[in-house]
């Protein structure tokens, strides 16, 4: 047997998400052979080439010219342009190129479409060079791969426009599989002409079955996002190589399919797992190679004899966290994965800058009581950790492995007792490594605290601030105040490590005097000093989440579902309160993006909002609270 994992578009474009890299690094342990390769990088290099962008422009001057975007009218005016730059700026972004940044930041080699319009305002507006601020003389580098990030979004966008509307490079064909209760939307997606995109797709899932010659394909799905790319690869397999075995699983098929009565999806796949898959994969194999009966298989959906879906979850103990082993990247085209600059903010770059080995510190929360949180989900309540001493060893196997010593750990919440040890262990042995990851910003993370994981290579930490508001913290059982949020991120901040924050808005019962004031909270936050970036995510009632379970208990009604047979996972309430979060959105977001590159903080917040000052209320928070809360 063996296994081949893939992972379809899109995910990210920096790493390598890490699902495959997990399960292969586990499968081999087991003995089993496994491969991986990256469907969604290698369909991005694809298009954006030469050929891949000829091909496009036939695509877009098929168009009306009314129907045609600005985008694609810069496209069609500059093409020999694009076709000339686009495959040296890739290679400047995949870093085997760095010379090529002189002539990038002299903005005069990239032709610039609409996505440059801003620089170009601030230029016309009298200020001068607008990326001059954020680079000053010496950063040409970045200076570059951000001029260079906007062009591949110019692109983009003339993807979306002329070839396929669904196309991003991350959300892409999302609304097509989130909370969408039937599969009909997906099915007639599928049935329908095959795009530019899914003809490019088609031909490089047959060039990966036939390079590997699998006899299991597992597909990854992590988001709402990948499921209609991950539906377009298997379609293919199906078509092409009909003996494959298909399975499916992660964070979306675990968050939304849990439900699941619609045969349908078992045309394209054999088998969906739910939670963490190595148990459900091993038991699974034995099933394929008739060593267990499909009635022991663990937390998997199947179509049955008589053509209905079937959950098999025979009782199973799950590999413990110790007993993972060590994802491995062998396989993965690690020197092709692109450095974005979306965002000029030292913090918020990382996301989307750089190839980070992905390792986790434990499964699960050791929290697991937010009210806004899936914790009834395995991802969440199955707490479990390994020691110091096992994730340093994965570590050092990563490094010698890929050759690079930078590491996000992708926790819910990375425990601070763990933290700390693992900090002790990477100092005992001497690791030169750089690390970044995400925490409850809790009292246990004292200054020195913050230290020795500055000291053994922590460079970032973000994590949940939420409301800014301590009733409502309270209400939705985050555990911390704003007091202890200020100290703990003041501290992380001394010791040099960057701090991003998330934040939220609509939640029960929150007024527009609970967001001004959260606001102001979060302004005198970036004002002292304690956070470098954070982002304002509007709040979605989850059916596994505390509010989804008892909306009595937040004081808000549920909207009553469709009959689902298919995903199941937002689902909207009734606030008595009746703000208008959305109005109110557009100013958080607003302020927050300033407030990120060091403008407006000393404006009255009440001047994002689109509202008559007369409407806004007065924050109520006293103007130098977190700086008092800092010298308690």
């Amino acid at each position: 047997m063996r296994v081949l994992g893939l992972i379809p578009p899109m995910t990210q474009l920096n790493t390598p998400y890490p699902s495959t890299a997990y399960l292969t690094g586990f499968m081999r342990e087991q003995g089993i052979d496994a491969v991986q390769h990256d469907l969604a990088l290698e369909l991005v290099l694809t298009l954006f080439s030469s050929k891949g962008l000829s091909d496009v422009r036939l695509q877009a001057l098929a168009l009306l010219e009314e129907d045609r975007s600005s985008s694609v009218n810069q496209f069609l005016d500059h093409f020999d342009a694009y076709q000339n730059t686009i495959a040296p700026t890739i290679a400047f972004l995949q870093g085997k190129d760095p010379t090529l940044s002189h002539r990038i930041a002299g903005r005069g080699f990239l032709p610039e479409g609409p996505r440059f319009t801003t620089l170009d305002a601030f230029d016309d507006a009298g200020g001068g060079d607008p990326l001059a601020w954020a680079f000053g003389a010496l950063g040409q580098q970045d200076r570059a791969r951000h001029l260079a990030t906007l062009y591949l979004n110019d692109l983009a966008d003339v993807v979306r426009d002329a070839v396929d509307s669904r196309f991003e490079f991350v959300r892409y064909a999302e609304s097509l599989a989130g909370s969408q209760a039937t599969f009909d939307l997906l099915a007639q997606a599928l049935s329908a002409s095959s795009t530019l995109v899914d003809k490019t797709l088609y031909a490089l899932t047959i060039s990966a079955i036939d390079k590997y010659q699998p006899t299991v394909v597992l597909l990854s799905v992590p988001f709402p996002g990948a499921m209609y790319g991950a539906l377009r690869i298997a379609q293919t397999i199906k078509a092409h190589a009909p003996h494959i075995h298909i399975g499916m699983g992660g964070g979306f098929v675990n968050t939304e399919l849990r439900e699941l009565t619609d045969p349908r999806i078992f045309d394209f796949v054999d088998y969906l797992t739910l939670d963490a898959g190595e148990r459900p994969l091993l038991a699974l194999f034995e099933y394929l190679n008739g060593k267990r009966s499909a009635q022991r298989l663990v937390r998997t959906f199947l179509r049955n004899a008589e053509g209905r879906v079937q959950f098999i979850n025979w009782a199973e103990p799950d590999i413990p966290f110790e007993d993972v082993g060590t994802p491995t990247w062998d396989g993965l085209p690690l020197q092709s994965y692109l450095s974005l600059l979306d965002m000029l903010n030292p913090m918020h770059r990382l996301w989307s800058d750089g190839r980070w080995n992905k390792l986790t510190v434990a499964h699960g929360c050791y929290w697991k009581k937010c009210s806004f949180c899936d914790v009834s989900l395995d991802y969440i309540s199955r707490y479990e950790t390994a020691s110091a001493v096992t994730l340093v060893d994965r570590m050092e196997r990563i490094v010698a492995e890929t050759g690079q010593t930078g590491f996000h750990f992708v926790d819910e919440a990375a425990p601070p007792k763990a933290l700390k040890a693992l900090a002790q262990e990477i100092i005992r042995r001497k690791l030169q490594v750089t690390w970044w990851g995400n925490i409850r910003f809790e009292k246990t993370f004292t200054p020195d605290l913050a230290e020795l994981l500055a000291d053994s290579g922590c460079i970032a930490m973000s994590g949940g601030l939420e409301v800014a508001s301590d009733r409502l913290l309270e209400l939705m059982q985050k555990g911390v105040t704003v007091e202890q949020v200020a100290r703990v991120t003041k501290g992380f901040a001394d010791a040099g490590i960057l701090v991003h924050a998330y934040l939220m808005y609509g939640f029960p019962t929150q007024t527009v005097q609970d967001t001004v004031d959260a606001l102001e909270y979060v302004r005198q936050l970036f004002e002292n000093g304690c956070i470098q970036s954070g982002f304002f995510h509007r709040f979605t009632c989850t059916v596994h989440s505390p509010v989804g379970k008892d909306p009595a208990a937040y004081g808000v009604q549920l909207v009553p579902l469709p009959e689902v047979s298919f995903a199941k996972n937002d689902v909207a309430f009734i606030d008595p309160t009746g703000t208008d979060h959305d109005s109110l959105g557009l100013g958080l977001k607003k302020a927050l993006y300033n407030y990120m590159h060091g403008v407006g903080l000393e404006e009255d917040v009440r001047s994002w909002f689109d509202l008559p000052l007369m409407k806004c209320p007065k924050p109520r928070v006293a103007k130098h609270f977190i700086q008092k809360a800092l010298n308690v």
